[in-house]
């Protein structure tokens, strides 16, 4: 069951003038959390955000002893509720609820793991990471962006023994282009005698892509979507996506049946279209 606790901020690291990691004391949560799990955060008191924000649980914190003390959140600046987050000062307190959603499916050590992530799409790979770590798995992130300041903790997924393949828009970082382009060419040369699951984040469109070159090179992909949630426990029903099961089509909340979906079910030419009129996503 998803706990919610008023959960004190513990640091506000500042990435750039859009970016920032907000640190939270929440134990309860950060010791049910999974990766790929979110949590619904409430960044001030009052009615100004009326309601709760869903983020990506970033990090898993942890004390000296391993024991773990709370949640990080991934923020970009980018309307009320994210501004707040990111001018968050330590000892102030904000409402979350979580852990929530449907996790990812970690790889064991016979196959490999390509993580996907396009801009704050990088949230939920930092414990998904962490874990593949654990089993032992092969792993490898293809992390693009538009400008190289668009690209954070580069240097926490090569520590956790991670692959790192970088591409920005302006070829100031990695590969020019975008991240689906060194995607591709990896799949292509992968052959079919490797077993690779992909797993992938960001904006909607990039996600639709990676999940076409999956279903061309017969790889399965797992999308974590960016559904607006107005509750993050189903009641709401602002987050639903359409999707194709057993040879009929349907909705599905993803704050329950998701975040994680398995590709190969979502009807991507709604869900590019919905995404195009709403605009910027409301998680990470």
């Amino acid at each position: 069951m998803p706990i919610d606790v008023d959960a004190a901020v513990v640091a506000n690291t500042r990435l750039s003038d859009e970016y920032n990691v907000v640190a939270l004391d929440a134990p309860a949560i950060a010791r049910d959390a999974l990766p790929g799990q979110f949590v619904m955060v409430k960044p001030a008191l009052g009615t100004d955000p009326l309601l709760r924000r869903p983020f990506s649980i970033f990090e898993i914190l942890r004390d000296g002893g391993g024991r773990p003390t709370g949640v990080s959140i991934l923020n970009k600046r980018v309307g009320v509720g994210t501004r707040l987050l990111f001018d968050a000062v330590p000892g102030s307190r904000v409402p979350c609820l979580g852990p929530l959603g449907r996790p990812f499916e970690a790889a064991d050590r016979s196959g490999e793991a390509w993580m996907v992530a396009g801009g704050v799409g990088l949230a939920p790979f930092a414990t998904l990471a962490e874990a593949l770590g654990a089993r032992r798995t092969p792993s490898t992130l293809f992390y693009g962006g538009r400008r190289s300041v668009d690209l954070f903790y580069v240097d926490v997924f090569e520590r956790l023994g991670v692959r790192v393949v970088l591409a920005t828009e302006d070829g100031s970082r990695g590969e020019r282009g975008r991240i689906t382009v060194p995607l591709e060419r990896a799949l292509k040369a992968a052959g079919t005698d490797r077993t690779v699951t992909l797993y992938v984040c960001g904006p909607t469109p990039m996600m639709a892509a990676a999940a076409s070159l999956a279903r061309r090179h017969g790889r399965r992909a797992l999308v974590s979507l960016e559904q607006v949630m107005g509750c993050g426990l189903g009641g709401c029903y602002s987050c639903v996506v359409p999707v194709r099961r057993n040879g009929s089509s349907h909705f599905v909340r993803s704050c329950l049946d998701g975040p994680v979906l398995d590709s190969s079910e979502i009807v991507w030419e709604e869900l590019t279209h919905e995404a195009g009129l709403r605009g910027p996503p409301s998680r990470h």
